[in-house]
């Protein structure tokens, strides 16, 4: 794709990485057959390459965003299933964070669309305002239908519907750190969203690294990745979540040494591997934040190294639903299988498994309707492989499709910890 850019404008870090990846484009299509919006909505500015369009133009003329750009970049998922697919490389994922990071500095949304993302940016990447989010919804919930007859309460709307009918509740997991570090010490990010809506995974996680020996380091200070705040367009916000875990990592690795920084939602995993990225230009942080990129390791990436052990036939069908983030933003794909598959479980894979669920951090709050539908389709398709239970790798993911089916669903590594000798996962009942 040819560009027009000043050398004024390309004095700006952000704008020549931009004006980079819009050189590789050369306008082949590919990336329409697998987004989610074209496939859904069938509108060319929709798509990856008709987003692509409108950023390159807003960009090149230095102007503000305005409502037509900002309706269809708010559209985009970010689920990076147009990188999967692209033939030339386009870095789809930097260029529309550069987008929304103008819009946020241009443009004035409607007055509700400002209170809505405020008021998710004030709680959501916090737990305990989080969590009294969660208890409000419980008993707001009737409120819901009224609220989506008008249009700007929608998302509140949408809240309710996706928390939970009632507390998260877990069995209790060894104490991290309290055993020899016999096979390894590691970080196993907390998180924000994720101990509110179901505690139950990270325990998960602390049992079955414990019974191998992995040692489970606590970091002071450490909080949420950023992702949520990222991906609405609030860099200094974004950046300041993510100088403070680099910091609280950053401590344990000098302290003890550290063999990887464990995340157990993709979401936020593929955040932290781009921290190196999104803090190259800090002079005080550009190194640390590379190093702590190159730590960051998924769980399922993490166990393939302890070598779990076959085990016999499980008579449990698993419907395995791929997230985004680790598909396509990490580009994780079959691990997760094998690793349920090595624990005995039958793995069937869905069609269309490439397309979004319509979770995708906010999105299923702030765009409703489209997400209602991408839910729909994925459940369908999921519930089509005829599974005793759907396991993911991504809170979010969870939480969607769960809202959708009656099926079971729960994260993969708590398939993997009852297998190799922890409680049968809650949701499965028994």
């Amino acid at each position: 794709m040819q560009t027009s850019f000043t050398p004024q404008q390309l004095a700006d870090p952000h704008v020549a990485e931009s004006e980079k990846i819009l050189r590789r484009c050369v306008h082949c299509g590919f990336c329409t057959a697998t987004c989610p919006t074209y496939v859904t909505l069938g509108n060319e500015l929709d798509s990856p390459r008709g987003r692509i369009y409108l950023i390159k133009d807003m960009l090149e003329n230095d102007r503000p965003a305005d409502r037509e750009v900002v309706t269809h970049i708010d559209r985009c998922l970010s689920c990076l299933a147009c990188t999967t697919t692209c033939p030339s490389g386009v870095d789809y994922m930097h260029l529309i964070d550069h987008a929304r990071v103008h819009i946020e500095q241009t443009y004035k949304r409607p007055l509700g669309d400002r209170m809505i993302r405020g008021l998710l940016a004030a709680v959501l990447p916090y737990p305990a305002r989080f969590r009294a989010a969660l208890a409000l919804a419980r008993v707001a919930r009737p409120f819901a239908p009224l609220l989506r007859r008008v249009k700007p309460l929608a998302p509140l709307a949408a809240m309710l519907d996706l928390a939970p009918r009632r507390a998260a509740k877990c069995r209790p997991a060894p104490a991290p750190g309290d055993h020899p570090a016999a096979h390894g010490r590691v970080i196993l990010l907390e998180g924000c969203a994720q101990p509110a809506l179901d505690p139950g995974i990270n325990a998960a996680t602390v049992r079955l690294l414990t019974r191998r020996g992995v040692a489970i380091a606590t970091p002071k200070g450490e909080g949420c990745c950023g992702a949520l705040v990222h991906h609405m367009g609030r860099e200094p916000q974004a950046l300041d979540f993510a100088r403070r875990n680099i910091d609280a990592w950053t401590r344990e690795i000098e302290a003890g040494g550290l063999d990887a920084i464990l995340i157990t939602a993709s979401g936020c995993g593929t955040t932290i591997k781009d921290y190196g990225h999104m803090l190259r230009l800090d002079p005080l942080y550009a190194a640390k934040a590379a190093r702590v990129s190159a730590l960051a390791r998924d769980i399922t990436e993490y166990l393939s190294t302890l070598d779990l052990e076959p085990l016999p036939k499980h008579d449990l069908v698993v419907a395995y639903h791929s997230a985004c983030s680790l598909q396509h933003g990490q580009k994780i794909t079959a691990l997760p299988k094998l690793l349920l598959k090595t624990a005995g479980f039958t793995v069937r894979d869905p069609v269309e498994g490439h397309l979004c669920c319509g979770s995708a951090g906010t999105y299923n709050i702030l765009q409703p309707e489209i997400s209602a539908t991408l839910k729909r389709r994925k459940v369908k398709n999921l519930e089509a492989t005829k599974p005793d239970v759907i396991a993911a790798g991504n809170i979010g993911c969870l939480t969607q499709i769960g809202s959708g089916t009656a099926v079971p669903i729960v994260h993969t590594v708590e398939l993997l910890d009852w297998a190799y000798g922890g409680p049968r996962p809650a949701k499965l009942g028994g």
